[in-house]
Order: C-alpha cells, then sequence, then structure tokens
C-alpha cells in the first residue's frame, strides 16, 4: 500500500462480498442485472408519474422522488463493484472512497426522510380526508422535498468531513463492496471516539426521529381505518397506504436484519452480505410493490407501452 509519511492514503482495497474467484463470474451477473432492472423500474415509475396528468398528486409527487433517489442510491455502489469484478481489481482511491461514502449517506437519508414524508401524506389523506387539498398544497410539497435534501446534505457533508482528518496506517481493507462509514472509521489509527459519537448520534437521530414519525402516523391511522363500519370500507382505505406500508417494512426491516446480523456474528463479510438487502434489493422491488399494488400505476404502464411504436 502507498502511503506518504503514514498518513496521506492513495487507495483502500474493497474486499467485497466473496473473495472466491470462481463466484465473481456469478456476482457480476448478479449485480449487473439488479442493477440494470433497479434502474429501470424506478425510471418506469418517473416516467409514468410524470406522463399521467392523473398522477400529478402529492402521494406520486413524493413516490417520483423515492424512484429518483434509488437510482442514485444503487448508482452510488453497484457500478464501482461491477467495474472490480470485471476488472479483477480490488482498489478504489482514496478520494473515490470519501466521495462514495459522502454520496450514500445522501442518499440512504433521504430514502429515509421521503418515507417519513409519505407515511405524513397517507396520514393527512386517511385522517383528514377533507381537509387533504388544502393541507398537502404544491408549496408544502415542495418543501418538504427540499427540507428532506438540505437534512441529507448536513448530515452527509458533516460525517464526510469529520472521516478527513483521520490518519490511516497501513491496513487498508474494506471488507465491504463499498465505503460504509463504520469500516472506513474503524482502519484509522487515531482515536476515533468524536466520528464513534456523531454516527450514533446521527442514526438515533435521523434515523429513529422519522422512523417514530412513521409509526405515529400509521398508529393513528390504524385508529382511523378501526372506525370505519364496513369491512369493504376497511379494505379500500387500508388499499392506498398499503404499498408504502410494504416499502417501509422492507426498508426498516432489512436495515434492522443487516444490524442484528453484524452485531451477532462480528463477521464483516457477513454483514456486507446482509447489506446488499437494503442497499440493492430494496431499491429493486421498490417499484415492484408499487406497480404490482397500485391500479392507477399498472393503468398508466399499460397505456404507456400500448403508445409506444
Amino acid at each position: 500500500m502507498k502511503l506518504w509519511n503514514n498518513t496521506i492514503i492513495l487507495e483502500f482495497l474493497l474486499l467485497g462480498i466473496s473473495e472466491e474467484p470462481e463466484l465473481q463470474p456469478f456476482l457480476f451477473g448478479l449485480f449487473l442485472s439488479m442493477y440494470l432492472v433497479t434502474v429501470l423500474g424506478n425510471l418506469l415509475i418517473i416516467l409514468a408519474t410524470i406522463s399521467d396528468s392523473h398522477l400529478h398528486t402529492p402521494m406520486y409527487f413524493f413516490l417520483s422522488n423515492l424512484s429518483l433517489v434509488d437510482i442514485c442510491f444503487v448508482s452510488t455502489t453497484v457500478p464501482k463493484m461491477l467495474v472490480n469484478i470485471q476488472t479483477h481489481s480490488k482498489v478504489i482511491t482514496y478520494a473515490g472512497c470519501i466521495t462514495q461514502m459522502c454520496f450514500f449517506l445522501l442518499f440512504v437519508g433521504l430514502d429515509n426522510f421521503l418515507l417519513t414524508v409519505m407515511a405524513y401524506d397517507r396520514f393527512v389523506a386517511i385522517c383528514h380526508p377533507l381537509h387533504y387539498a388544502v393541507i398537502m398544497n404544491p408549496r408544502l410539497c415542495g418543501l418538504l422535498v427540499l427540507a428532506s435534501w438540505i437534512m441529507g446534505v448536513l448530515n452527509s457533508l458533516l460525517q464526510s468531513l469529520m472521516v478527513l482528518p483521520l490518519p490511516f496506517c497501513t491496513h487498508m481493507e474494506i471488507p465491504h463492496f463499498f465505503c460504509e462509514i463504520n469500516q472506513v472509521v474503524y482502519l484509522a489509527c487515531s482515536d476515533t471516539f468524536v466520528n464513534d459519537m456523531v454516527m450514533y448520534f446521527a442514526v438515533a437521530l435521523l434515523g429513529g426521529g422519522p422512523l417514530t414519525g412513521i409509526l405515529y402516523s400509521y398508529s393513528k391511522i390504524v385508529s382511523s381505518i378501526r372506525a370505519i363500519s364496513s369491512a369493504q370500507g376497511k379494505y379500500k382505505v387500508f388499499s392506498t397506504c398499503a404499498s408504502h406500508l410494504s416499502v417501509v417494512s422492507l426498508f426498516y426491516g432489512t436495515c434492522l436484519g443487516v444490524y442484528l446480523s453484524s452485531a451477532a456474528t462480528h463477521n464483516s463479510h457477513t454483514s456486507a452480505t446482509a447489506s446488499v438487502m437494503y442497499t440493492v434489493v430494496t431499491p429493486m422491488l421498490n417499484p415492484f410493490i408499487y406497480s404490482l399494488r397500485n391500479k392507477d400505476i399498472k393503468g398508466t404502464m399499460k397505456r404507456f407501452f400500448r403508445e409506444c411504436p
């Protein structure tokens, strides 16, 4: 490993999910397929919401933003992994690692915030239907998305900039397929107490806060649904938030699964494999969940493909 004065690192090594040579072609094909499906599926959601005036509502506005973020999310990590597999290289430059880490923090935070905003949208739609159009006006929707971006950028910049002063010594191998901030900070050869505290605080505030908001929104939604007398009415109301609830369960469930698996096994490769669930699989499944469970999206998709030459 090349070093300047034992502090300036030129490159890191991403060990990936597996170091077995015979598995590399399979991993390349698998991740390339998932990446293409993710990009195509989310692009179709965006095109559907833009092309159909019936989908110009707050719910689909937030959904199109979530799809855009998911495309950027997977594009932050998967292409570099594919390039490394194809070139039989594990190298990522120091600047590239910090940049990847910064954008990863940004987009995972945006996913978190947008899911919270979408939960609030469903709360207003179900609990205050008569005032929905007034409350969820275009100005508020734009401000909610803008606030999500601002908080995501500030969190990403803060944590990334705090990594820059850290000195790195010799062992520069990251047992992951991307530069996860925990793994990078762990490699530093100086005291990282402040970095650790900032990471824990960010997880508690920017992870626990939105999750609490989502749980509160759905507690109110469940109370409103229970007050409906007919079973058909309950099903109709619940169906309007079923897709979002599925996505929320998938995102937070996989994040919690990664945390528990890494805490239980203390195996970095196991943690890297588990993290595929929320970094790649969840963005890939989101368009399918929304399109298969939403007749408006399905109808727009059918018309879109019929009109294609």
